[in-house]
């Protein structure tokens, strides 16, 4: 396979036509100067070493060099390379709610994309840890499984939103089980839970759940997303604000945040409780309660990376322009006059 580390600069080769372009501009000027002098043989008797032919090879050779060039900037990547890595972390599940209450605006802009923001900062913090991303609302679906892919893990957690689950409801009990099932137990590494949510429309037990979890060796941490005062709850048309949810009085829905069910699933999973603030999400603290959890060194992996190969085009441009460097733009006089004299032994 190849590609490019940095495709930009093959823009570059798009001055190509110009640099010829100019070139012909130039070389036309130049005969209609010498054209001007006079007769074209009697110019060119007092100009003998004046080449035609040779600043054609010599911009040859330098728009060859050009290319070449651009294409070594641009940081070719062909095949791949095989090498041993070992990682010393613990395994992390983040359980995230996108319920439609998630989108008050109680936390800016949202509860939901005050969460995102708040993970991906996580993400960029994390080293040697995997990372699996579930997703729930009245139900409970694997949106990233358990990787050490950071570049996937936040490229996934963009495209999340209140569209991914049809059912409403804060299923977190679903959730807890199904990052249980996502866990591989084998490889002894410890392992952990951090469910955002605001707690709204708590549905199936999910202190039973936590109380599972950390029964396997899984501890279950909570970060509580919204107010206690609440907020009304958008509806949202192609990321336009239309109105918002009423109630079948006609009074908007407020969603508040369910505190105390959030404390009571922490503990029950002997983790930390923490309510996030536009100033702070909370997740450092979570993650110095993770931090106490079995870091072990899992088995080697090989993982497979593209090699540079601009050292090739940059080695070739440097000899094209060495070559360049060296052709005359005069004629061999020397040659030039073996010719001659061939040409005057064979007249009669």
């Amino acid at each position: 396979m190849l590609r490019f580390a940095n495709t930009e600069y093959l823009w570059a080769l798009l001055a190509i036509p110009l640099l010829l372009f100019i070139f012909l501009r130039v070389n036309w000027w130049k005969r209609k100067v010498i054209a001007s002098l006079g007769n074209k043989e009697v110019v060119a008797q007092m100009m003998p070493q004046v080449s035609h032919s040779r600043p054609w090879i010599k911009f040859i050779f330098f728009i060859v060099a050009y290319a070449i060039l651009i294409v070594g900037i641009a940081d070719p990547q062909l095949g791949s390379k095989t090498e041993e890595v070992k990682r010393k972390g613990a395994d992390l599940m983040i359980l995230l709610d996108v319920s439609n209450s998630m989108l008050a605006q109680d936390l800016a802009p949202n509860r939901l994309e005050n969460a995102k923001r708040a993970l991906a900062q996580l993400i960029d913090k994390l080293h040697d840890d995997r990372i699996g991303i579930i997703v729930f609302a009245g139900q409970a679906y694997v949106q990233l499984p358990v990787t050490t892919d950071y570049s996937a893990a936040k490229l996934f957690l963009n495209t999340i939103n209140t569209d991914m689950v049809p059912t409403q409801g804060t299923a977190i009990g679903a959730a807890i089980n199904l990052g249980l099932q996502s866990f591989d137990f084998k490889n002894g590494t410890g392992k952990s839970m951090i469910i955002i949510t605001d707690g709204e429309n708590h549905e199936d037990d999910a202190v039973l759940a936590a109380k599972e979890a950390l029964s396997k060796g899984v501890t279950v941490n909570v970060v509580g997303v919204g107010s206690e005062e609440g907020a009304p709850i958008p509806i949202l048309q192609n990321g336009r604000q239309v109105g918002f949810h009423n109630d079948s009085t006609g009074h908007p829905v407020i969603s508040k945040l369910n505190e105390a069910m959030g404390k009571e699933i922490s503990a029950a999973g002997s983790g930390v409780y923490v309510r996030a603030n536009n100033a702070n999400s909370g997740l450092n603290i979570v993650m110095d309660q993770i931090a106490k959890v079995q870091r072990k060194m899992t088995d080697t992996k090989q993982f497979k990376d593209f090699e540079d190969r601009f050292q090739f085009f940059l080695a070739i441009t440097f000899v094209l322009l060495l070559v360049e460097f060296f052709i005359s733009n005069r004629k061999n006089m020397r040659l030039s006059k073996i010719k001659l004299f061939e040409v005057e032994v064979k007249q009669p």
